[in-house]
């Protein structure tokens, strides 16, 4: 049986960022790919007048999760570089849509785009049930923002066509799955 997308549902699109892109500062491998099935998710929810949220890392140059600053990760994303741009040919539509910045501060991390952010609200005064999770990478942002939704009580579904993992991608997405997510792709969807 298809998906039926209804006024309740959003899109939330992760961490799609030019530093996450082959060639960037901390690569997803071929999270370029995912682009064009990304796209056509946009475009689904957009036609149907269904908010889309864009979540992107939007750092302090002296980020706590920087190498240099004692963290694990090389700097990246950081606000206003060419960095943090979301990557090239992303499809960002001019209604409808709404950009959220995790990891703002140089004391603060986030992987889930719940956390330290206005998501929750913004899905709240829409009245969304149900939030369909893309992006980059699996295993981190993707699975912590799905795993934020359904604690927060949404319906969380993984669109496993449009997301890109770093190494356990497969285990961070049983994890989503035995927490109550559910793994579907384009074709499971009712157009």
């Amino acid at each position: 049986m298809k998906i039926k997308l209804t006024p309740k549902d959003a899109l939330i699109v992760v961490d799609m960022q030019r530093d996450f892109m082959p060639g960037g500062a901390l690569p997803v491998k071929d999270g370029d790919k995912i682009i064009p099935t990304i796209n056509r998710y946009i475009q689904l929810f957009s036609n149907k007048s269904l908010p889309i949220f864009f979540t992107r890392d939007w750092h302090p140059s002296n980020h706590l999760s920087f190498e240099t600053h004692g963290g694990r990760w090389p700097v990246h994303c950081v606000a206003n570089s060419p960095g943090a741009a979301f990557a090239q040919d992303l499809l960002i539509p001019q209604d409808n849509k709404f950009i959220i910045s995790k990891g703002t501060t140089e004391d603060f991390d986030a992987y889930s785009g719940f956390q330290g952010t206005i998501l929750h609200s913004l899905l709240q005064e829409r009245g969304r049930q149900r939030v369909f999770i893309c992006g980059v990478a699996t295993d981190f942002c993707v699975k912590h923002t799905a795993l934020g939704a359904l604690h927060l009580g949404y319906i969380a579904f993984i669109l496993n066509d449009a997301i890109k993992g770093v190494m356990q991608e497969e285990e961070a997405k049983e994890e989503v799955i035995a927490n109550g997510g559910i793994l579907i792709d384009y074709n499971d969807l009712a157009k």
